[in-house]
This record gives C-alpha cells, sequence and structure tokens, in this order.
C-alpha cells in the first residue's frame, strides 16, 4: 500500500462481523486527515461502494475484506488496521468466520455453557457452521450468524438442521428463505431469530445490540430491537429483571411470515420456569397475524403484556408490566433544561437512531416517520421525523447507533426556532461514548431546544448517567422514556 494519497486492498480469507467492521471504520475515520476509511467484507454492494468512491477494486469475493483508505497519512491508517484486526481476532480467539456457537444449556436457566472451541490452539476452529454446530451440540444451544444476506440460508439451515437454535444478525435476506428456515425450525423444535435481529438476551448473555439488564421474571418477545432495549431498560430501572430477550426479526408479524418465530418464542417462554411475566414488542403487526397471536396468547399459562402500535406506547407497556407483577411505577428519571427563546411556531425535528422509537415519537409529538432516504425541507405538519438507521441510510456505512456521523450533519441543518428530538442507545454494540460527538453538536445546534431520549440502564458500559451529565450539560433536556421525550418536545412548540 501506498504511504500516503489513497488505497484499496483485498485481504483474502479474512471474515469479521458488520457491527466490529463498522467499529473499525469508525476508528479510521476519525484518524487525523483521514478523508474516507471503509473496511467491509468484499460483497457486490461493497465492492460497488468502493468504486463509487473512486476507489479502483482488485476482484475479490464474499469471503475476503476490503479496505478502502483515502487521506493524509495511508500508512497510519495501515498501522491502526493491523491493530484494530488483531484486537479483533484475540478477542474472538482463533476464529475468523461470522456464524458463531455460544454455550447455553436450555432457556429455563441463568447458567451459560461454555463454547464450543476455544483460542488456546489446540483444537483447530472449525470452518463451517455445520462443524461447529456438530462440536456445540452438547456445550451450546444458540448459533450466531453474521454474514451477508445473500449467504445466510446455508450456515442458518446447518443449525436448524443440527437441533439449535440460531439467531440471524444480518439483514438482507429474502422473506422467501425467511419462511423456509422458520417452518423448518417449527419441525425441529427450534427458534430462528432474524433475520435482521439486532437484539437478544439469552440466560443474561447480550446478543447483537444489548443492554446490560438484571436478571428478574420478565420474558420479551420482540420484533423490534430498540422497542425491546427501551422496555427493557425502563423495568431494569424499575429494579424488575429479564429472564431473556428473545428477538424474532422484524418481518415476522407480516403477513408473508405469519409469526411463526413470535409463536415459538411465546411457547419457549411459557415453559420457562423463570418467566413470570411475557412482554410482546413489534412494529404494527398484520392485523390477522395479530388475530392469530392473540388466539395463541390465550393458551398459555403465562400472562402477556402487549407492546404494540394500538396499545399504548413503550413506556405504558413497561408500567403495565410493572403493575401486572404488583410492583410500583417510578418517576422515570429525566434532566430537562430551559428552551432557548425562539420566535414563531417551531417545529419538532426528529432525528432518530431506532426506528420503532421513531415511529413512536412521530405518532406523539405529530408527523410520520420518514425513512425512505434523505430529506429536506420544511414538514407539512408540525413534525419531520427521519429513521437515520433505515436500509437507505446503513447501506455500506455503519448503523447510527455506532456512527453519529449522519446525525451530526442533521443536527447542524436544524433551523433556528425549531425542536430536535433524537434517541441515544446505550448498551454493548453501540457507539462506546456518544456522547463524545454528539454532546458538542447538541451545544452547536440552532435548535430552540433540543430533546434526547435516552435508552440505557446503569450497567451499561457507556454509563447512563455520565451520558445524561453530559448532554445535559450541552444544553440537551434528557429523559430515559422516549414517549416522555416526544411529549416534551411537542408541548415545546
Amino acid at each position: 500500500m501506498a504511504g500516503t494519497g489513497e488505497a484499496a486492498v483485498v485481504r483474502a480469507g479474512i471474515y469479521h462481523d458488520s457491527v466490529a467492521l463498522m467499529r473499525v471504520s469508525k476508528a479510521l475515520a476519525e484518524l487525523p486527515g483521514m478523508e474516507v476509511a471503509l473496511v467491509a467484507m468484499a460483497t457486490e454492494l461493497n465492492l460497488a461502494m468502493a468504486r463509487d468512491l473512486g476507489f479502483s477494486t482488485p476482484p475479490a469475493g464474499p469471503s475476503d475484506l476490503l479496505v478502502a483508505l483515502r487521506g493524509r497519512d495511508v500508512a497510519l491508517a495501515e498501522r491502526e488496521l493491523d491493530r484494530l484486526l488483531a484486537d479483533l481476532s484475540s478477542s474472538r480467539g482463533a476464529s475468523t468466520y461470522g456464524a458463531s456457537s455460544y454455550g447455553t444449556s436450555s432457556y429455563g436457566t441463568s447458567s451459560y455453557g461454555t463454547s464450543s472451541y476455544g483460542g488456546d490452539g489446540e483444537v483447530p476452529p472449525p470452518r463451517t457452521t455445520h462443524s461447529a454446530a456438530g462440536r456445540a451440540r452438547e456445550s451450546a444451544g444458540v448459533v450466531l450468524v453474521s454474514v451477508p444476506g445473500e449467504h445466510v440460508l446455508p450456515e442458518a439451515l446447518d443449525a436448524v438442521e443440527a437441533g439449535l437454535d440460531v439467531m440471524i444478525f444480518s439483514d438482507g435476506v429474502p422473506v422467501r428463505q425467511e419462511v423456509l428456515l422458520k417452518r423448518l425450525a417449527a419441525e425441529r423444535g427450534v427458534l430462528v431469530m432474524g433475520p435482521d435481529c439486532g437484539t437478544a438476551v439469552i440466560a443474561g448473555v447480550g446478543l447483537g445490540f444489548a443492554n446490560v439488564l438484571r436478571p428478574g421474571p420478565v420474558g420479551v418477545v420482540a420484533a423490534s430491537g430498540t422497542g425491546a432495549q427501551q422496555v427493557t431498560s425502563l423495568l431494569d430501572l424499575a429494579g424488575t429483571g429479564v429472564s431473556h430477550v428473545l428477538g424474532v426479526g422484524g418481518r415476522d408479524l407480516s403477513a408473508e411470515v405469519g409469526g411463526l418465530s413470535a409463536v415459538r418464542a411465546l411457547r419457549l417462554l411459557d415453559e420457562d420456569p423463570a418467566t413470570e411475566l411475557i412482554v410482546l414488542v413489534s412494529k404494527p403487526p398484520d392485523p390477522q397475524v395479530a388475530r392469530a397471536l392473540q388466539d395463541v396468547v390465550e393458551t398459555l399459562r403465562t400472562p402477556v403484556v402487549p407492546a404494540l402500535p394500538g396499545h399504548g406506547d413503550l413506556t405504558d407497556a413497561a408500567e403495565r408490566a410493572l403493575r401486572a407483577l404488583g410492583r410500583p411505577v417510578p418517576a422515570w428519571p429525566s434532566w430537562p433544561a430551559p428552551a432557548r427563546p425562539a420566535p414563531g411556531s417551531r417545529v419538532v425535528r426528529g432525528l432518530y437512531a431506532g426506528g420503532t422509537l421513531c415511529a413512536e415519537a412521530a405518532a406523539i409529538a405529530g408527523g410520520p416517520p420518514r425513512g425512505e432516504g434523505p430529506q429536506d425541507g420544511p414538514s407539512a405538519g408540525r413534525g419531520e421525523f427521519t429513521d437515520f438507521g433505515d436500509d437507505a441510510y446503513t447501506r455500506g456505512r455503519p448503523h447510527p447507533m455506532i456512527d453519529p456521523a449522519l446525525r451530526l450533519e442533521a443536527l447542524a441543518r436544524v433551523r433556528p426556532g425549531d425542536v430536535a428530538l433524537l434517541d441515544v442507545v446505550l448498551g454493548h454494540g453501540s457507539d462506546p461514548d456518544p456522547a463524545a460527538s454528539l454532546a458538542p453538536a447538541l451545544a452547536r445546534c440552532p435548535a430552540s431546544a433540543v430533546v434526547v431520549a435516552l435508552v440505557g440502564t446503569e450497567g451499561d458500559p457507556q454509563g447512563l448517567h455520565r451520558q445524561a451529565a453530559a448532554f445535559r450539560d450541552a444544553g440537551a433536556s434528557v429523559f430515559v422514556s422516549n414517549a416522555q421525550a416526544a411529549r416534551y418536545a411537542r408541548d415545546l412548540r
């Protein structure tokens, strides 16, 4: 590679999951003088994106690592890349493959089994999901698949055929393949979480984007990752813990998929002696699927609290769950700030990372969520909401829960007099210190007021109260309830 200028190379046979590579790209992009830093698997989409950025890409396949760098000191970026990749490899043991086995003996216990392979070098790491599942069958219960969407089916089939539950972090999986996998899983008596399952907690261990939650009696079936994070974070702040969070993927309650995984997850939690109450979280379900799920719910011994559109907001669902358990509902922490004076009417500008949180805020503060790509200009209503986690924004770039770049640009464009409303989601997988970049941008934002919905727990590595203090010091009003944040922003108009 050249020492300065730009370079695009392929490292053959190296695989890391997309979240890890998003973090690597973000770290390199923050180096002094870096203009472009793209580190991703060499899928057709990523190769095309590199070419669109002006790079000449060498021949590569989806099992190769693509590195495209442009800036003042590419040599420095290369050295930092080598260090970051070495850290990733050491943290994962010897494996460089995207389908990994996580040990959990059953849904009904809080113990977590041992990994099917380690990094001591005594046993060569498995090279396929099939071989990994064969080793893991006695000690593990869940296989995590994080490979490009077009390659998910054979990996997930190996896991299901081995009798193991599977969490599919990947998106871009055709819906017909999702249906095939979930029907086969139903026949084999296992659970498919996903595709596009970003959040799960199995016996206290978080997978994907996950908050640090105390153990407790509430099980969650979630067709919405950030929706589940909001509900479980509030429960945790109220002193009530979680047994499991079983993500089923955002399409599971669609007419095409028919709630196949949601039904399996409900029955699993109903059989779990540690689960006393189930919360069902979803984006708007297909009406017929919702009715079929209600029929299933009526057969369960465990009570179910719906957290669905039309059943109140997510905060209301957490409060209903607490009351059902006979536990007090606390006053949710908030740190309001004085609004900046502004003439004339105000529009709420929602700049969100979580799709369900965005939809909830839009329903409360006015104006539909917008997720079809970048849009500018005044709203016809009193609110304008953008879901920066939508596929239109995340193709070829890190999710906004990891990389704030797009929201930083949007904050600078908020019109004077408007109200800026955004979510910040803490936990493993998310930005390790979101306030470091967002708080200065909030302080500079020309809005008359800035409101932050801070989703997280006191155990999260970012530090809930430290993040809240940083945002409050920047002049933002901070709420742990997204619904309360949206109402506050609405009332400032």
